[in-house]
């Protein structure tokens, strides 16, 4: 029987490749946005373009419906839609503040909210949620967004164990950069939201641009190719895996938080973001 996913923020970057890939190896997708009219997707054969935005609950309950009208049922749904907050915090409006959550947190389980009578029903199904490496490691300068992704992490770690006793599957893939996205032109239309950072900060800021600016330099080139084929590993292992973490970027990161005693953990992460004392 042919497999149907459903993907949410499918209008480019992860979303849109990865309707493409499933369509490609014979899965039926359900690709959703908010705006599927400008979509470069189209609405035939296995893939059905539809209307979803994560802060629409009806939105969100037409799309499932809509899949499962046009293909029978659902299998696998990612959660991809997200945008990234960049801001010192002090800075950033509440407004904004809560925007970040309703779209990267609460979106996210209202989605996943409204999946899951159709899972229990067959007793199946994947839920695959896409966090950062600001999921696992808290970057300066994006406090806010690394709360979100932080926030999906324990969701999807503590949801696992329940769904599992109803044979459902949660698994999380935690990207580093990708620089062929437009996630940080959305990043960077987002924070010109906030008011300006306090002079007080400017050392700092310079700080932390010249170290972002390092770091997107050793972005991983193939960094959607990778996360795609996680995604795809994800939805289609069986296993009972819970995190992938498919880019090469964040590894160093990843293995200190995860793999050594928190003493060398921070050290590390200081010599990286902290400023040396005059």
């Amino acid at each position: 029987m042919t497999q149907t996913i459903l993907i949410t923020g499918t209008s480019s970057g992860f979303g849109e490749a990865t309707a493409n890939y499933f369509a490609r190896q014979g899965w039926n997708v359900v690709a959703t946005m908010r705006n599927p009219e400008a979509s470069k997707l189209t609405s035939e054969g296995n893939v059905l373009v539809t209307r979803l935005d994560v802060q629409d609950r009806a939105s969100i309950e037409d799309a499932i419906a809509n899949g499962i009208a046009r293909f029978g049922r659902i299998d696998a749904l990612v959660n991809n839609a997200g945008y990234g907050l960049f801001s010192i915090f002090e800075r950033i409006p509440r407004e904004a503040i809560q925007q970040q959550f309703d779209v990267n947190v609460f979106g996210l389980m209202d989605v996943t909210r409204a999946i899951l009578p159709h899972f229990r029903a067959s007793r199946a199904g994947t839920i695959v949620n896409i966090t950062s490496g600001a999921g696992i490691v808290g970057f300066p300068f994006a406090s806010i967004y690394s709360a979100s992704k932080f926030a999906v992490e324990g969701f999807s770690e503590a949801l696992s164990y329940e769904l599992g006793s109803l044979g459902i599957k949660v698994k999380i893939i935690e990207p580093g950069g990708a620089p062929q996205t437009n996630f940080m032109a959305r990043t960077g239309a987002e924070s010109a939201n906030g008011q300006p950072p306090h002079q007080d900060y400017a050392p700092f800021l310079d700080h932390v641009g010249q170290m972002y600016g390092n770091m997107a330099g050793g972005s991983d080139e193939d960094a959607i190719e990778k996360v795609v084929a996680a995604i795809y590993a994800a939805s289609t292992d069986q296993s009972d895996r819970l995190r992938y973490t498919p880019t090469n970027d964040i590894q160093p990161l990843v293995n200190a938080r995860r793999g050594s005693s928190e003493d060398r953990y921070n050290a590390l992460v200081q010599g990286i973001f902290a400023m040396k004392k005059a």
